[in-house]
């Protein structure tokens, strides 16, 4: 053997020594972290061998390997269809709705909730706020419907003493948008403050004492330490929900749903429910859903890069 052909195999050999080595010393973190991988690879990885139906005219007695190839045949139906634009411009109104209350609330209440002092105060402040979080979706839209039912809710009630009527609020796909939001705000913005409220404890005390002693009040602190510091977690937590833009809570939206406000409630969630659970049109509901995750995935990847020109902060 020559003296270059070793030359080429030690660093191998070291290199394969340097793995063997490092699986040795973390074996124990390896089989941690077993479960969550295998779990991960069986829930999100093998059923992605389904999204082939959106690309097939899919039979159960055929399999998705023996179904025949239709190309993009179910996206051109779902872009023609007459719900393509209601779905769209619904989902849409929903989660951008979402993002500017769901997303800038937190921030505020954790500003808010680090501004107080009196520590038992700010214990049942947070729990109070915390508690919502864990009612179920279905407990949440009963509670929606047991207070705000036009005929016999709690407020229709309330109201009925002086005579006023209650406007079917939970009828009216106007304010279908609002209901969603403002209950998920009410139910989430005490959880979703938790991460601001970390990041706002982790900032050196000495900043406050220095701007005190600069004679800057608690606003000016709030506003010239607390937000510029927030603003990597902020732009970390706004990518994250941007990326989900399409996204909304199924559950919620098909619990509230009713004939009435369907025209301001069908999302594409729900209509990609109905064509394909209750209508059994598979390789139509896979398509459109492929559609979703195909924009959401764009959304992402757009605001990611923006995010990290202007803040050099990005998930990747």
């Amino acid at each position: 053997m020559t003296p270059t052909s070793q030359v080429k195999i030690l660093p191998k050999k070291a290199k394969n020594s340097r793995i063997k080595e490092r699986l040795k010393n973390n074996t124990s973190l390896y089989i941690l972290l077993a479960p969550a991988t295998i779990l991960l690879i069986l829930f999100a990885y093998v059923p992605m061998y389904g999204l082939l139906m959106a690309f097939k005219d899919y039979s159960p007695a055929l399999g998705v390997s023996g179904s025949p190839w239709v190309g993009f045949k179910w996206f051109i139906q779902y872009f023609n269809s007459y719900q393509f634009w209601p779905t769209i411009l619904n989902t849409l109104k929903i989660a951008v709705y979402s993002i500017v209350f769901g997303f800038t609330l937190p921030i505020a209440l954790a500003l808010i909730c680090n501004q107080i002092r009196v520590q038992a105060f700010k214990k049942f402040f947070q729990v109070t706020t915390y508690l919502p979080h864990f009612i179920s979706t279905m407990v949440m839209c009963g509670m929606i419907l047991l207070f705000l039912s036009p005929s016999n809710g709690l407020v229709a009630n309330f109201l009925g003493i002086f005579n006023v009527k209650m406007p079917d609020v939970i009828g009216n796909p106007n304010a279908f948008a609002s209901l969603y939001v403002w209950s998920d705000v009410w139910q989430h913005v005490g959880w979703n403050s938790i991460i601001y409220l970390a990041a706002l404890s982790a900032i050196d005390p000495t900043y406050y004492e220095a701007a005190t002693m600069d004679g800057a009040s608690r606003l000016q602190q709030m506003i010239k330490i607390d937000l510029p510091l927030l603003v990597p977690t902020m732009m970390i937590m706004l990518i994250l929900a941007v990326g989900q833009l399409l996204n909304i809570g199924f559950e919620k939206v098909l619990l509230l749903q009713n004939p009435l406000n369907l025209s301001g409630s069908e999302i594409i969630s729900t209509y990609v429910y109905k064509v394909g659970l209750k209508s059994f049109q598979y390789s139509y509901s896979t398509a459109i859903n492929l559609f979703q995750t195909v924009i959401n995935l764009v959304i992402l990847v757009t605001v990611n890069f923006i995010s990290r020109r202007l803040t050099k902060t990005g998930l990747f």
